[in-house]
């Protein structure tokens, strides 16, 4: 079955009218301003304090004060507020006041301009090194008017990366399930936003309960259960296109799909002959394998982002605990060997963590470990948490929280830390969030 939804149509714009290109080569650090960068390592404290000054042209204001809210959410930065700026009369290929900047304590500086060549907005900047008083860092991107949001995104991923060593995730969506109605009459609708919470789209339009919806790793593919009144069954959407085709998959309860890494499988549970076990499918070939055999439930499988090892739940033992296998089903051990009850385990972008949902002693709890189950880690705790899902670089976990009894779904954020606990952007009820890798 192929449907067309012309909800997409904004999407679709956005993706294929995107072209930002780097148009001007990066300008690296002297030695005298080498030293400057922000530690990310788990003890790290103290934000660095940078300034955006107001970027000059088209949407200057706008693709500043975004940088801002970027840099800010991230908690490895101190933005500072511009009514304290002494300097005004920013010119981006003018070196700046360092004097005027070291007054307020400023150690990174960011000046930017925008303007239009051939119909197509081009924004340039600059980030200065205050106290080497050198530049770090010199780009442009340009792209059509309507992106300048993508624009800022790109703008605060190399500042990002430039002063932690880290790859950004600021240029990256979410999807998730939006919530809406009453908790008995509760409507659930597919939806995406950018990471900031901006640009929501629906995708669905409520008739069906969505749930577990995930973007596959090129990010233009989002796979997804629905209940119906036959069952829960399996859909993937392709974004560019606005089409969304059922998976035929065995029995009439699939779900907690995934795709594989390299996007070419699904891998799901389904409820068969009375046993819940793990599946793959081929969306090529069509090809079904069976991955586990057990007569407990075998759920929530993720695999490994080098395609050899997956995390699955299952209550073999006895209890709800997190295991491992290999990608052909072989070699099953158990992760989990605590107290609580664990689930929805998924894996780090980088394959080193897994981060994971426990529930304890009557509260939720989102928590990492290594990959062999080992150095344990509660990063948030609640009334309700659950559904972990990794930022593109593996710095931030989303997930979704209810802080008591009958109050709805929210989603937040936290290091993988454990700080810089924060609520999304998205200030309506959702959960099930999904995140996606950097957009092309």
């Amino acid at each position: 079955m192929t449907v067309t939804l012309p909800q997409f149509d904004s999407i679709k714009r956005a993706i294929m009218a995107v072209v930002l290109a780097v148009v001007a080569a990066v300008c690296w650090a002297s030695p005298a301003s080498a030293q400057l960068n922000v530690s990310v390592t788990e003890g790290h404290r103290r934000p660095m304090p940078i300034a955006i000054s107001d970027f000059t042209g088209p949407h200057g204001s706008a693709i500043s004060a975004a940088v801002r809210d970027n840099l800010a959410r991230s908690g490895l930065f101190q933005v500072q507020n511009p009514d304290s700026f002494l300097q005004r009369d920013m010119d981006v290929n003018i070196a700046p006041r360092f004097a005027d900047w070291r007054v307020i304590k400023t150690e990174a500086l960011v000046v930017g301009r925008g303007g239009v060549n051939a119909g197509r907005l081009r924004v340039e900047f600059r980030l200065w090194d205050v106290y080497g008083e050198s530049q770090m860092l010199g780009l442009e991107f340009s792209s059509t008017d309507e992106n300048w949001r993508r624009i800022a995104h790109k703008v605060s991923d190399a500042i990002y990366r430039r002063l932690t060593g880290e790859v950004g995730y600021f240029d990256s969506r979410v999807v998730f399930v939006a919530e809406s109605g009453t908790r008995k009459n509760r409507i659930k609708r597919l939806a995406v936003m950018d990471q900031d919470g901006a640009n929501p789209s629906y995708l669905t339009d409520g008739t069906e309960q969505v749930l577990n919806p995930r973007f596959n790793a090129q990010g233009q593919q989002i796979v997804y259960s629905a209940l119906t009144d036959r069952g829960i069954k399996l859909w993937v959407v392709d974004i560019e296109s606005g089409r969304k085709e059922a998976v035929d998959v065995p029995g009439n309860m699939a779900f907690a799909p995934r795709f594989t890494p390299d996007g070419q499988s699904i891998i799901f549970s389904s409820d068969r002959d009375g046993d819940t076990d793990i599946f793959i499918k081929s969306l090529r070939t069509g090809k079904l394998t069976q991955l586990t055999r057990n007569p407990a439930i075998d759920t929530s499988p993720d695999m490994s982002p080098d395609g050899r090892q997956i995390v699955f739940t299952s209550d073999r033992g006895g209890s709800t605990q997190i295991y491992a296998m290999n990608a052909d089903g072989s070699g099953v051990r158990r992760l989990t060997f605590g107290e609580g009850r664990y689930s929805t385990a998924v894996w780090s972008p980088k394959g080193d963590l897994i981060a994971f949902t426990r529930q304890l002693g009557g509260q939720f709890q989102i928590g990492v470990m290594a990959a062999d189950g080992s150095d344990l880690r509660i990063l948030a705790e609640a009334y309700l948490v659950e559904g972990p899902t990794w930022s593109p670089n593996g710095r931030v976990i989303m997930f979704q929280r209810e802080a008591g009894p009958g109050q709805g779904s929210s989603l937040w954020t936290v290091d993988v830390s454990g700080t810089n606990l924060r609520k999304s952007p998205w200030s309506a009820p959702g959960s099930d969030p999904g995140w996606s890798a950097i957009l092309p």
